[in-house]
């Protein structure tokens, strides 16, 4: 008898043991997203003018994800697709102000909150309304309830969140001047002002009324570093997802940053310091990491939402890439991106290795030992193979549609459709040989054309199968 409740008590011991041991080993993880940050906007990918340091340290200290892709060339979409590992028109958010993040729809937060992990989510939401009583940004209030989706029903249990944009500097204040002429001009103590019409929330439904003067990444990361500290004596592992409104417009920098770039015109500097700005928080939040003993076991990404916006006329760059914001050219969906994770990636690299925001749900969960969610269509796949360097090419294409547009990417080509699909236009470019976009090769090879259009139809077909409900 003593025998058997001994060996019962060692094998219970055992299993509490591993169970501890996952726990431990499970890593911490931190989503930070840019809004309309362009390609070329940062100094890892070549940017002479803007100041960004801490991400060039970050570089340095991780790897450089050269071809990594938003979702979406819009900021809605591709929240959605960081969260669910699936393609926004799978769920119906489909343009900015559009669609909420359906209930049926399971999210990573909550994956990896019923796993035990402490979630956040702070700054931009942008995936539902988050009140409604009183009229908030854009489409919040009594008079659209129907797309209340807060991140606090979505799997986040600590909130500072806000529907949609604000002024980069004072968010809720509403900045002078107008961009297209001269730029804005940051609102000092003494301004007569006019409330922006936004709000932040927090987790219990309340407006949030402290603490919400100067640069916006700011009081952003006074929030985010508390939840951190908190994670870390409560010994949790986090999911931190932090949604910076920079550089959107209005975009404004206070009068520190619009120094640093003072021989430009006042639109420019603007643009250029609230991106310092939020480069010196992105900073803050490595040193704190550090200081934590918690940037060992942190997987730490950085991307932006979609190209930049406006024209060439407009501060922000999308490099050597064709296209901006709201195009399925390479401007418009090829963004900067970072990942960190001191122990597991060697420092220094990078990859050329075609990744989209769809991927983070997969990877995330592989890498925290946790299945996805049921067997309802992904568009993302696991990279930890690319990370541990043993997977060089991408066997499952990515897609993307935006109005009339939709594209279909291989690891090679791109097939490029525009206009409605009666009178469709086709273009193929090898993007491996000219990442410009520069020449249209699909007279070519007119049997990968016809072997991409059937592939493509066949997965909007699928998409549209989704976004009837048929998965839940």
């Amino acid at each position: 008898m003593f025998t058997k409740l001994a060996t019962a008590a060692i094998c219970l011991f055992a299993f509490l043991f591993a169970l501890d041991v996952h726990a431990a080993v499970q890593p911490n993880v931190i989503l930070i997203m840019c809004d309309d940050l362009g390609w070329g906007d940062t100094g890892f990918n070549g940017n002479k003018i803007i100041k960004t340091p801490h991400l060039d340290a970050m570089a340095r200290a991780g790897m450089i994800l050269k071809r990594f892709y938003a979702g979406a060339p819009v900021c809605s979409p591709t929240r959605g697709s960081c969260l669910t590992g699936r393609n926004p028109f799978r769920y119906g958010i489909v343009h900015a102000n559009t669609g909420h993040m359906k209930s049926e729809e399971q999210t990573l937060a909550e994956s990896l909150k019923a796993a035990g992990y402490r979630t956040g989510h702070f700054g931009k939401w942008h995936l539902g309304t988050l009140t409604k009583t009183v009229r908030d940004s854009n489409r919040g209030g009594p008079k659209n309830t129907d797309h209340f989706s807060p991140p606090w029903l979505n799997g986040f249990e600590v909130c500072f969140s806000t529907e949609a944009k604000v002024p980069t500097w004072d968010p809720m204040r509403k900045p002078k001047g107008k961009a297209s002429s001269r730029g804005w001009a940051a609102l000092t103590d003494d301004s007569p002002s006019q409330p922006y019409g936004t709000h932040y929330w927090n987790d219990a439904g309340e407006i949030v009324k402290d603490n919400l003067s100067g640069d916006d990444s700011r009081v952003i990361m006074d929030r985010v570093v508390p939840f951190i500290k908190q994670s870390a004596e409560a010994q949790k592992p986090f999911f931190c997802v932090i949604w910076f409104h920079t550089p959107h417009l209005p975009v404004v920098a206070g009068p520190r940053y619009r120094e640093m770039y003072a021989k430009h015109d006042l639109y420019h500097a603007n643009y250029y310091g609230c991106i310092t700005a939020m480069d010196e928080q992105i900073g803050r939040l490595r040193a704190q990491l550090k200081q934590l003993n918690a940037a060992e076991n942190t997987m730490l990404w950085f991307c932006s939402d979609n190209g930049p916006e406006g024209n060439a006329s407009a501060p922000g760059s999308a490099g050597p890439f064709r296209g901006r914001k709201r195009d399925l050219t390479e401007g418009g969906i090829r963004v900067p991106a970072l990942l960190e994770w001191p122990g597991k990636i060697t420092p220094g690299t990078e990859t050329s290795f075609p990744m989209v925001t769809s991927d983070y749900l997969p990877t995330i969960l592989a890498a925290a030992g946790l299945p996805v969610p049921d067997k309802r269509p992904l568009d993302g796949i696991n990279l930890l193979p690319v990370v541990q360097q043993n997977l060089k090419e991408r066997t499952e294409p990515i897609g993307f549609q935006f109005q009339n547009k939709a594209a279909w990417m291989t690891h090679r080509y791109k097939l490029l459709r525009t206009g409605k699909r009666a009178k469709a236009q086709y273009q193929l470019f090898d993007l491996l040989a000219d990442p410009g976009e520069t020449t249209d090769v699909s007279q070519d090879y007119p049997a990968l054309v016809k072997q991409y259009r059937r592939d493509l139809e066949s997965w909007i077909k699928s998409c549209d199968n989704s976004n009837r409900g048929n998965d839940y």
